[in-house]
């Protein structure tokens, strides 16, 4: 099939190269416009960008896809269907009528449950047992055409939002190539969403890593993996922010039995956010629910590193408050 490929970050590669090694004619592949990165504020192009140059396939960038000139542009390449995944622009009617087969999207999620731009990192915040890809036919809402193939990705125990990112995006380009099969044998029956089980999940901001230690100690552990690797869980340590890149839910009777410096007032459960106990290579945090055992962090201006050497630089006794 002659197609045109609309994608932008890294979710988006192994689909492109997918579609490319199954013998498709990608006529152009069309991505954000390249943007300054880093302190040397250098222009970068996107990920998707690098893969397409590398098997020599024109590359469009317009500001914005929706304007009469790339309008125009796409429909010069004459594709029987366009592919589309985290392009990142909202795509127009006239554009989702334009090819033969229309648009069709990889979206990182078991519609209609979590449309919207960070599913991925939303299904383990919530603490779905599973996830998985949707190859849908898209339609001018966001993420609610007919749904035409899905696939089930279960979701570990210590998933991160790095770690189901890369399973996801695997399966979405092995997704994709057999939907595209389908397609144009005409074996792919669209199914309806049902709106009334849909929940959207929004995109993701660095105020979402805050950590409200009023939460319980499941709600934090979760929201330490679901941000993993961006925006990242944090707090505050002696006025610096304390990123928490990994941590486990305890008991009190847990940290009691352990061989190490402790906290309790008259037998009271300390305020959200005291740290209850230090040991040489955790220390353990009171939630609204529970208690959370950090063993890796990152302080502002440092490497990420164990919660051992973490240790070695910074004092921290029981008693202290994080915020």
């Amino acid at each position: 099939m002659r197609i045109v490929y609309m994608g932008t970050p890294d979710f988006a590669v192994g689909a492109l190269q997918a579609i490319i090694e199954a013998g498709h004619q990608v006529a152009v592949v069309v991505t954000q416009p390249d943007k300054p990165k880093g302190r040397g504020k250098e222009m970068q192009m996107t990920p998707v960008k690098s893969c397409a140059l590398r098997y020599d396939i024109p590359v469009f960038q317009p500001v914005k896809v929706r304007t009469p000139e790339a309008v125009e542009t796409l429909r010069g390449y004459g594709a029987d269907v366009f592919v589309v995944a985290a392009f990142g622009q909202i795509l127009s009617e006239e554009i989702l009528t334009m090819p033969r087969y229309g648009c069709i999207n990889i979206h990182a999620s078991l519609l209609p449950k979590y449309r919207g731009s960070a599913p991925i990192q939303r299904v383990i915040l919530d603490g779905e047992k599973e996830t998985g890809i949707t190859i849908m036919q898209m339609d001018k809402g966001i993420d609610t055409g007919d749904m035409l193939l899905q696939s089930v990705v279960p979701i570990a125990e210590k998933e991160t939002g790095d770690s189901l990112h890369d399973k996801l995006a695997d399966e979405g380009a092995k997704l994709i190539v057999e939907a595209l099969r389908k397609l144009e044998a005409g074996e792919l029956i669209p199914k309806k969403q049902n709106d009334e089980e849909s929940c959207y999940a929004k995109m993701l901001d660095k105020s979402m890593g805050k950590i409200d230690w009023r939460q319980s100690a499941v709600q934090i552990e979760r929201l330490v993996r679901g941000l993993n690797s961006w925006p990242s869980a944090y707090t505050s340590f002696h006025g610096k922010t304390l990123k928490v890149w990994e941590s486990d839910i305890v008991n009190c009777r847990q940290v009691q039995e352990e061989e190490h410096e402790s906290v309790s007032e008259n037998g009271k459960e300390p305020l959200p956010g005291t740290v209850t106990a230090v040991e040489k290579d955790a220390f353990y945090v009171q939630t609204g629910e529970g208690t959370l055992k950090v063993t890796e962090v990152q302080l502002e201006g440092k490497k990420r590193m164990a919660v051992k050497a973490f240790l070695l630089g910074c004092q921290m006794r029981p008693g202290e408050v994080l915020s």
